[in-house]
């Protein structure tokens, strides 16, 4: 499951003591368990997103949380959204737009039986060991190495594990399905390797993903974050639903397109949101470059023709004092 980050311009603080040193005194601060709480009713709307569409289609969509964050930011923080970040929210809207024009159908699961087949799939099988090698590797070898100096290390933990996340999550909400319609979901282990593989993954991810924003700044974290957790649950979806299967080619690029166009709406969003750009300044600024422009012609033509006057005047000067000392020399 995706887990939002801060809005722009406000990292989850770890407290004054840990301060940029990736710590756990953040568990101290009643504003980060208020900003938990907010999140985690958010979630709730996102699980029963994943429990009725395909996660193709709702993990990309995540990108409106940080443009509905980035216009909470510039009305309740007093946080400026410049020209480039109104560009960006625009683009997130425009290319979440065409994704859902696009959107793969996906496969129906109706009940814990089909999802512990897909589950049993080799290629996903292979997929999801590869994830807890990796993320073992991570956690355990490069993390306390190369975690404060690198903001790829705990991006790509809360990014690999999200996809494994995202697929209990489904299972989960297949079960929860199974149970409002009378199936005995409850006494099938597999709801319950689901959750408690939830809660590890969602615990994981919320503890290194505060670590990059304690230490990295949020502008670098979000739009990297986004990018990475978004292709690893779509790796995932791929392989274990087989939403592409029955996608045409202008599904596809169209797809594609959508989520391209999010990601470089993220970035504009964010990569210079401490750009000082409007569109009330940004005509002045023509018109100063303009005046600027024409000052230097004029001050160049002005240059170059006093400097032909000048060399005129001298070239006379020479000329009559050369014909001066001649004639004075014949009236000798």
């Amino acid at each position: 499951m995706e887990i939002a980050a801060p809005p722009a311009g406000r990292r989850v603080e770890a407290g004054i003591g840990a301060g940029g040193q990736g710590g756990h005194a953040y568990l101290k601060e009643w504003l980060w368990w208020a900003g938990l709480l907010s999140m985690g009713a958010g979630e709730v709307a996102n699980f029963a997103a994943y429990a009725f569409a395909p996660a193709t289609l709702v993990t990309p969509l995540g990108a409106l949380s940080v443009l509905v964050s980035a216009i909470l930011s510039s009305y309740f923080l007093s946080e400026k959204l410049n020209l480039h970040g109104k560009i960006g929210c625009l683009l997130s809207i425009l290319g979440s737009t065409v994704m859902v024009i696009h959107a793969p159908q996906e496969e129906e699961i109706e009940n814990l039986n089909e999802m512990s087949i897909k589950l049993a799939d080799p290629g996903f099988l292979l997929f999801a060991t590869g994830v807890i090698i990796v993320s073992l590797i991570l956690i355990f070898v490069v993390g306390p190495s190369h975690g404060q100096s690198n903001i790829l290390v705990y991006i790509s933990i809360c990014s690999v594990i999200g996809a494994l996340s995202v697929s209990c999550v489904k299972g989960l909400g297949i079960a929860i399905k199974g149970l409002f319609a009378g199936e005995p979901v409850l006494k099938n282990p597999l709801s319950w390797i689901l959750l408690i593989s939830l809660i590890v993954c969602v615990s994981t991810q919320i503890n290194y993903l505060n670590r990059a924003l304690d230490i990295f700044n949020t502008s670098l974290v979000t739009p990297i974050y986004y990018v990475f957790f978004t292709t690893s649950v779509l790796t995932c979806s791929a392989i274990l639903f087989k939403e592409w299967q029955h996608m045409s080619a202008n599904d596809m690029i169209g797809t594609f397109s959508g989520f391209m166009t999010i990601i470089i709406g993220i970035f504009l969003l964010h990569a210079f949101k401490d750009v000082s750009l409007t569109l009330s300044n940004l005509p002045v600024s023509l018109r100063k470059d303009e005046r600027l422009l024409n000052g230097n012609l004029s001050n160049h033509v002005y240059e170059h023709l006093n400097g032909d006057e000048e060399s005129h005047l001298c070239e006379t000067e020479i000329s009559e004092s050369t014909a001066s000392r001649r004639n004075g020399s014949l009236t000798f």
